[in-house]
């Protein structure tokens, strides 16, 4: 990407926040975040990243630099989060290297929970606001909402293209879900291999904090059992896979869920899972995570009591 083609903020704001202008684009890449991979003037290599303020960014970022102070793997904020119109940016440390840890047997469940564990546990010790809202994908609990959370671009496109064995996985989930009442804790609610980097069996860097949210450890964990191979699309691990990786959690952190919990967390693998497959289905995206959904959404939802 040519230097020129940056958004007219970006050079004056890595300027007075960061004191150089950017001298070349190591990458930029765009999902819920713009994200710009910047060599400075001068040669410092950094990571800006802008968002749509909607409140959460802060407390994100301030978890982030809070766990990167206490040396866990992540990338260390550079700045505090600063409005730039209807935008949230801050800038981070270039962390490159590391590779995607590919599959999803029991075994590599294993080592995700314990990682999962890992980072929940040092969470526990964060203190921020809520970063609320939640991100859309473990945002079952919007208030007035019906199946899915209200988000404008995709409910407007065709819905008739979203499969009823999807609906009917989310609203049974979600009922069980909001029937939990469940305390709600700090944690990543974007737990997929694409956003993990290793080397060898060591963990480099969990990326995406700002995919941090405020829903039950139990809903979490879930989540996280279900998605934690997606290393490209979403997809949903197999039953085994996210059994394997519940009681693995339970064994790293040293609790175990109660039965009610673990109703909590296969529902909310399921929920998220058809709302990536809704998704999917909306953009006329890659099938395995809804065909996996449908394969294991009687299983899942049978241990879920939903």
């Amino acid at each position: 990407m040519p230097l020129d083609e940056l958004p007219d903020w970006l050079p004056a704001w890595c300027l007075d926040q960061l004191g150089r202008e950017p001298a070349d684009v190591l990458f930029r890449s765009q999902q819920v975040s713009m994200v710009f991979g910047l060599r400075l003037a001068g040669g410092r290599n950094v990571v800006v990243k802008a968002r749509a303020d909607d409140g959460r960014a802060a407390s994100c970022v301030a978890a982030q630099a809070w766990l990167a102070e206490r040396g866990f793997p992540c990338a260390r904020p550079l700045t505090p989060v600063v409005g730039v119109g209807a935008l949230a940016v801050h800038a981070e440390e270039f962390r490159p290297g590391g590779e995607v840890l590919h599959g999803d047997s029991p075994d590599v469940a294993v080592r995700c929970a314990e990682l999962f564990a890992r980072l929940m546990a040092e969470l526990a010790g964060v203190i921020v606001a809520p970063p609320l809202p939640n991100p859309s994908w473990v945002r079952w609990d919007e208030t007035g909402a019906g199946t899915w959370p209200a988000i404008d671009f995709l409910d407007a496109l065709d819905q008739s293209v979203v499969s009823g064995h999807i609906v009917e996985a989310a609203e049974r989930a979600r009922a069980r879900l909001l029937a939990g009442g469940l305390p709600c804790v700090l944690g990543h609610a974007d737990f997929e291999a694409q956003n993990l980097r290793w080397q060898g069996r060591q963990v480099w860097t969990v990326h995406d904090w700002d995919s941090l949210a405020w829903q039950p450890e139990a809903a979490l964990v879930g989540a996280a059992s279900g998605s934690f191979a997606s290393a490209g699309p979403p997809t949903l691990a197999p039953i085994a896979s996210s059994e394997a990786f519940l009681a693995a959690y339970q064994d790293f952190r040293g609790r175990l869920f109660t039965p009610a919990e673990l109703e909590v967390a296969w529902a909310a693998g399921v929920w998220m899972a058809a709302y990536n497959a809704r998704e999917m289905a909306l953009f006329a995206g890659p099938p395995a995570g809804g065909d996996a959904l449908r394969a294991q959404a009687a299983e899942r939802l049978r241990r879920a009591n939903a």
